[in-house]
């Protein structure tokens, strides 16, 4: 059986990333909230969010860079 966790998230101060689309297009917004990094579609603020901890987004993003991805 598989657990689905669905953190509070109501008080989470999210902020547009730096990494979006400034245009309005691909866009994702960001929250830290119990030491975790939130990340959720802007166009769908009330869908689900994906969280990662530290060391694995920086994992994310270090391995997204080396390989020339567009973020």
């Amino acid at each position: 059986m598989t657990r689905t966790i669905h953190p509070d998230l109501s008080g989470a101060a999210w902020r547009r990333s730096s990494y979006s689309n400034q245009a309005g297009g691909d866009c994702v917004d960001v929250a830290e909230r119990f030491d975790v990094l939130h990340v959720r579609d802007s166009k769908a603020p009330h869908g689900p969010a994906l969280y990662f901890d530290g060391a694995s987004w920086t994992a994310f993003i270090g391995e997204l860079k080396a390989r020339h991805h567009r973020i």
